[in-house]
């Protein structure tokens, strides 16, 4: 309704009478809704003047969901898998625009902490969903492993990566990505930690 309606942050939403006509649902279902969307912070009551879309990049829906898939003991081997699924996607978002890896030649040179590096691959995604869900999963990942100091050999396997990209090399990317990877689990021993 909100994509149909054209509906921007900070417009004022129908009211409940109309939206229980137009989902055809109970006006209680639709307070009911109301109420829910509002303590998600994706819409605010005015008194007086009406309830109103907010700006979705405000809410805390993302740390939320976080909040309860980090409690799930099964899910955590998952969360480390799909943080590297983001990474993965934000360095194919590289070989569009080269000009974005010289920053992270000198980011890979100069960073003596893993997670600096792959910080800035999310960030030049320009995806905000995915950064914040990578954020969430980073922070996960640090409690539990620490963090990851970046060695020797991870700086020449970033390198290499680095050198794929400008080169449009996406096998040795992939390879790279996975050594490095790799060279993590090894050092944090991230499978022990689980079972």
């Amino acid at each position: 309704m909100i994509s149909k309606d054209c509906l921007k942050p900070g417009d004022k939403i129908p009211s409940e009478r109309e939206l229980s006509e137009r989902l055809n649902v109970g006006r209680s279902s639709v307070r009911e809704a109301l109420r829910a969307l509002e303590l998600l912070g994706l819409i605010e009551t005015r008194r007086g003047e009406g309830t109103f879309l907010r700006d979705f990049r405000d809410h805390h829906l993302i740390d939320l969901l976080g909040m309860f898939i980090l409690q799930d003991d099964m899910a955590q081997e998952d969360i480390l898998q799909t943080k590297m699924l983001i990474e993965k996607e934000a360095l194919k978002a590289l070989y569009i625009d080269k000009k974005k890896t010289d920053s992270l030649h000198v980011k890979v040179s100069e960073s003596e902490n893993l997670d600096d590096v792959f910080r800035e691959i999310v960030m030049m995604s320009s995806n905000y969903l995915s950064q914040r869900i990578w954020y969430i999963l980073n922070d996960f990942e640090t409690l539990i492993c620490g963090e990851k100091k970046l060695t020797e050999d991870m700086r020449e396997e970033l390198i290499r990566m680095l050198h794929g990209i400008d080169q449009q090399e996406k096998e040795t990317v992939q390879e790279t990505y996975r050594r490095v990877r790799k060279i993590v689990d090894e050092d944090a021993t991230i499978s022990n930690i689980f079972f």
